[in-house]
């Protein structure tokens, strides 16, 4: 699992889920709308202060940001069994 591209995933859904457009979401973080764009296409290794900062814009708790999402578990390979 590529926990970049969860989190980019997770964060999109949960400001569009709040209505919110990365404009927003610019004014109520301090972070720029290009870094967010960023974030949510998967391209930005964001602190755990950075995300803890965008889950209060969003008005969630961060750990939503990194709960796996459905297509975590569809691409996640089974483990290979030993002996």
């Amino acid at each position: 699992m590529d926990i970049r591209s969860l989190v980019g995933r997770n964060f999109a859904r949960l400001r569009r889920e709040a209505g919110l457009t990365q404009e927003e979401i610019e004014e109520r973080s301090g972070f720029s709308q290009q870094y967010i764009s960023g974030l949510e296409r998967g391209q930005r290794n964001p602190t755990i202060v950075s995300l803890y900062e965008l889950a209060q814009a969003l008005g969630v708790d961060y750990l939503e940001l990194l709960t796996p999402d459905i297509e975590s578990t569809r691409n996640k390979k089974p483990k290979k069994k030993c002996g």
